[in-house]
């Protein structure tokens, strides 16, 4: 599924997010690297869904 929203990240980077995290903040921070320019937007958007939570 991850490589999924990879590629809707390439297109989208903002949806990308959105689908990995919800409307949280790291998708608004991911709305304005996208508006400043699309490589920081997917840059983002490929570190926020490749990340893995650390288990407790």
């Amino acid at each position: 599924m991850d490589i999924v929203r990879i590629l809707l990240s390439l297109f989208l980077p903002p949806l990308g997010v959105a689908l990995e995290v919800g409307l949280t903040k790291h998708f608004w921070i991911n709305i304005l690297l996208t508006l400043l320019g699309w490589l920081p937007g997917v840059v983002h958007a490929i570190w926020i869904i490749s990340r893995r939570p650390v288990a407790a």
